[in-house]
């Protein structure tokens, strides 16, 4: 008897979610395993942001909101696009989801048909293909490398357009590189898509605050393309609220009053305690606060040390992003290798290996769509980082 659905046996398993299982697992068995696989800020969430949270249950705010999230929050959502990005969004253009994955997936499925081509540079987040194919959408991979800082170019963009091309999506500041698109960049793509009336763009800007290079730059700035973009962003990763699954996202009204109906038959509304926590984070925190400068003056900091170590192990090639937690280091070096009679045969059984030898959890870069590489997220303590490149330093020089 088939019991499972077509849609979830071609579904993967998101990687970083796989190995932050196994290193949990390993941890589990009483080994010491530090964790450089998962994609969330180490930091607590603000005071004032529990509080407000805090303030909502004793009040009773613990109904159902309309399913795009409360009006406060959607006409300030709306107030930080224009005072912070100098974007005009009207609060009925904004939706608030369950997280900014909920609202990537809102919009894809909204956007897309079967047989549609959705362009995703890589490397991408995990998700971004897997959610295309729930969508029905055919994935077409723009590959990028280390020389080119991971961005891709315009005439990249441009040769892979055909007739049946719906949309883009890539991040910026991008996970899994951490690479930051320059506003002239942003400019160039957006005239590529210009000139193709049927193709929208999802801009990914959930890591907006980590940016180490000063002032975020989103593609719907260009009047020109903005009708035809769709920005999601969210709280997760720039006030450290992961757990509280708020994100949101930015469009045309027709694609809003979408999204909104299709959230209305999935998930209906978010948390009305998250909102209301949310409200007081957008309202009270920006890229000037203290607190959010805080987190990034120590992210700063352990980029530069995990750069530093990885420059001292032969064979490793890496770049300086300007932005999110993460790099994105070349191992193709020890490809090929062996401990013992086990042959290093992908970048999976490299990070299978690290976490086996070292206990140290990472993840491979083929699932990213780049292999070759992997991924280091530096959401972690200085001494972790440094015991962790410890560790694999000398992991890796045991392969011959």
């Amino acid at each position: 008897m088939n019991i499972l659905s077509d849609r979830i046996k071609v579904l993967s398993e998101s990687a970083t979610l796989e190995m932050t299982r196994k290193g949990r697992e390993l941890k589990a068995l009483g080994h010491d395993v530090i964790s450089l696989s998962i994609g969330e800020p180490d930091f607590n969430t603000p005071e004032i942001i529990k509080e407000a949270a805090i303030s909502a249950i004793n009040n009773n705010f613990t109904n159902y909101t309309p399913v795009s999230g409360i009006p406060e929050l959607k006409q300030t959502i709306s107030d930080k696009f224009k005072n912070e990005n100098g974007i005009d969004f009207a609060p009925g253009q904004i939706v608030v989801s369950n997280g900014a994955k909920q609202s990537i997936g809102n919009a894809l499925l909204c956007l897309i048909n079967a047989g549609d081509e959705v362009l995703v540079p890589a490397p991408y987040w995990v998700s971004y293909p897997e959610m295309i194919k729930l969508a029905h959408g055919t994935v077409v991979e723009i590959p990028t490398t280390i020389e080119q800082d991971f961005k891709v170019t315009p005439e990249q963009i441009e040769s892979a357009i055909t007739p049946n091309t719906k949309a883009i999506i890539f991040s910026s500041p991008c996970n899994p590189t951490g690479s930051v698109y320059s506003k002239d960049e942003l400019e160039a793509i957006a005239r590529v898509i210009a000139s193709h009336p049927n193709i929208f763009i999802i801009s990914d800007e959930i890591y907006e605050y980590i940016n180490y290079g000063g002032k975020h730059e989103s593609i719907a700035q260009f009047d020109f393309i903005k009708e035809r973009v769709i920005a999601i962003n969210g709280v997760s990763k720039g006030y450290s609220m992961t757990g509280w699954r708020i994100g949101y996202m930015a469009a045309s009204p027709v694609i809003a009053a979408a999204c909104n109906k299709l959230q209305g038959q999935t998930t209906s509304c978010p948390s009305s305690i998250s909102q209301m926590a949310s409200l007081k984070a957008i309202q009270s925190l920006s890229h000037k606060s203290d607190e959010i400068k805080i987190m990034l003056k120590a992210f700063k900091e352990r980029k530069q040390l995990v750069i530093d170590k990885l420059a001292e192990i032969p064979g490793i090639e890496v770049n300086n992003p300007d932005g999110a937690f993460y790099v994105f280091p070349y191992v193709q070096h020890y490809i090929g290798l062996k401990h013992g009679e086990k042959k290093i045969e992908n970048d999976t059984d490299l990070c299978l290996y690290i976490l086996d030898k070292a206990f140290v959890a990472t993840v491979p870069g083929s699932a990213f769509g780049s292999p070759g590489y992997i991924r280091i997220s530096y959401a972690t303590s200085n001494e972790n980082l440094i015991e962790a490149l410890k560790r694999i330093k000398e992991a890796l020089a045991e392969l011959k």
